[in-house]
């Protein structure tokens, strides 16, 4: 199966790959290392099935891999007592890539905010300065009735969001509270340095290179300050980046008019690039809108050649941990996105992600997915490993078809 590279070359399935981080040999054996980090709730649970898939595919395509498994979240708090261990922060430092499943349960929800497990997320994001935010919002056809939109609005749904995820209004200075003339008020400080704009936004390009090329940049420049430099700023890293000549396209769209849109043709999108706050809630609007948590993945990405954190976009759903009912196409999808976007293997995401629609497309199931099909469609639910089970044997499969074709 060796031959797999070339033949995927040479038919043109290669959708193209941002390099967003190049990939780098951290291991002494020449290996790729992958941090994974399985947290809490069903995170073990799809992890395992995303790690299967990784070393599956990776050895059909000749890839080396090696995985390092540490602590984080409320795991790590009941290990070492704190939700990132140094332990952990410094081994995801030293990776290539950072694969996350979840973090949180009822189990720590009496601590206070910093010392609760998702405060783990939020300190290995700033430990790795990852400034960008990736969130893929797409629709596969068989769970179309899983959409609140009607069928012909949603259908073909394929976009990518990319949010500055360090700077603005969550982490602008000063902010606080006061007291003045007998009332009192909290404040907060909307800030973005050009700088900050600049290097986000040529995350958004390279992204858009591998796409179709649309990009929509999301402020509020009519109303905002910040947003007037960060509209004139995404425009003028455009034109010096010779994007344009790239096959790229630029427009503007304010915040307000990109939330409707979102819901009355979601399908004129292919890349948006917005600052933290508008991120925050367009990308939660456009996951809502595809139907299903259990299908998003997302990434949180850093400059060229550091690691990104790879991880789905749902909770940790303790309610159903350990009882095998767990989505792990999030997770999966997830993988894919490290391997497109941080490896720089868009082979083995494609491989990937065909066999999550080859396995949809069959029919199969997990349980939160049952209702997002169409009437009379012949369904079967099945389990976590199950579907894992299910991924392999497609990617096997495909393998063996691939064999036997021309090189």
């Amino acid at each position: 199966l060796g031959g797999r590279r070339a033949f995927c070359g040479a038919r043109g399935r290669v959708r193209g790959c941002a390099r967003v981080a190049p990939p780098r040999a951290s291991g002494g054996d020449g290996a790729r290392v992958i941090a994974t980090l399985p947290g809490d709730g069903i995170g073990p649970e799809i992890m395992n099935v995303a790690v299967k898939v990784l070393e599956t595919v990776a050895e059909g395509e000749g890839v080396s891999l090696r995985f390092e498994e540490h602590a984080i979240g409320g795991d790590a708090i009941d290990k070492t007592g704190k939700p990132l261990p140094e332990e952990t922060l410094e081994a995801c430092k030293a990776s290539d890539q950072v694969l996350l499943a979840a973090i949180g349960g009822y189990k720590w929800d009496n601590l206070s905010s910093k010392d609760r497990p998702e405060g783990g997320l939020l300190q290995l994001r700033a430990g790795l300065d990852c400034f960008a935010n990736l969130r893929p919002a797409t629709l596969q056809d068989e769970l179309l009735e899983g959409s609140p939109l009607k069928a012909e609005v949603i259908k073909g749904v394929d976009i990518m969001i990319v949010r500055e995820l360090v700077g603005g209004i969550y982490f602008g200075e000063p902010r606080g509270f006061k007291d003045a003339d007998g009332d009192r008020a909290g404040y907060n400080t909307m800030v973005y340095k050009k700088s900050e704009v600049e290097r986000i936004a040529r995350v958004a390009f390279e992204i858009a290179k591998a796409r179709k090329g649309n990009l929509v940049s999301v402020d509020k420049a009519n109303v905002l300050e910040v947003s007037q430099l960060w509209r004139q700023t995404v425009a003028d890293a455009f034109e010096a980046d010779g994007c344009e000549a790239d096959g790229l396209s630029l427009s503007n769209m304010y915040v307000d008019n990109c939330a409707m849109q979102l819901c009355t043709n979601p399908s004129q999108f292919d890349v948006i690039l917005t600052g933290n706050i508008f991120g925050d809630i367009l990308s939660d609007q456009a996951s809502v809108i595809t139907g299903s948590l259990g299908m998003l993945p997302s990434a949180s990405v850093s400059s060229p050649g550091k690691p990104g954190i790879y991880e789905p976009v749902h909770g940790s759903a303790p309610d159903i941990a350990g009882q095998d009912k767990a989505n792990p196409l999030g997770m999966v999808l997830s993988a894919a996105m490290m391997c497109r976007y941080g490896l720089n293997e868009p082979e083995m995401a494609d491989i990937i992600e065909d066999a999550v629609k080859s396995v949809l497309a069959k029919g199969y199931r997990t349980g939160d997915l049952m209702g997002a099909s169409p009437a009379g469609a012949e369904l079967t639910q099945v389990s976590c490993s199950q579907m894992g089970e299910l991924l392999l044997e497609t990617i096997a499969e495909e393998e063996i078809m691939v064999s036997f074709m021309p090189k």
